[in-house]
């Protein structure tokens, strides 16, 4: 998947993959790792957190966007890009999820995009690897 800003963050989990799946699933659980408020706008096409299941994001004064999940696999990878509303281009995140020897969960999460508007792409990731780096531990133990 080809964009040129790119945001890497990695983190481990001391809860098992199952674990932090669903929490990473849920789309509301990430407003407070974002730094935004997030509804859910529609369930995926077979279940509700599957491939199709629609989030809006809303940052601060901001207009608000959605991101669509494209692909589920439980307990391993979730990715999704940006289907509607927002000054980025070609945005996709990737989050994978492998078991450590000790049940715990290394989660990597991998975003990409561009953006319309010169110089907007470095600040925003910026602002997304400070905001995931802070507080995406925070999500469950």
């Amino acid at each position: 998947m080809a964009a040129p800003q790119r945001v890497h963050v990695t983190h481990t989990f001391r809860s098992d993959p199952a674990t932090v799946f669903e929490a990473l699933a849920e789309h509301e659980n990430l407003g407070p790792v974002l730094g935004c408020k997030i509804t859910r706008v529609c369930d995926g096409d077979t279940s509700r957190n599957g491939p199709g299941t629609t989030r809006r994001l809303k940052i601060g004064p901001l207009p608000a966007f959605e991101e669509t999940v494209t692909a589920a696999e439980p307990n391993t990878l979730i990715e999704y890009k940006v289907s509607k509303g927002t000054p980025l281009t070609g945005h996709w995140g990737v989050q994978r999820l492998t078991p450590t020897a000790d049940g715990g969960t290394v989660l990597d999460y991998r975003i990409g995009f561009d953006a319309k508007v010169p110089g907007l792409a470095p600040i925003v990731g910026k602002v997304l690897t400070m905001q995931l780096g802070k507080n995406i531990g925070k999500l469950v133990p």
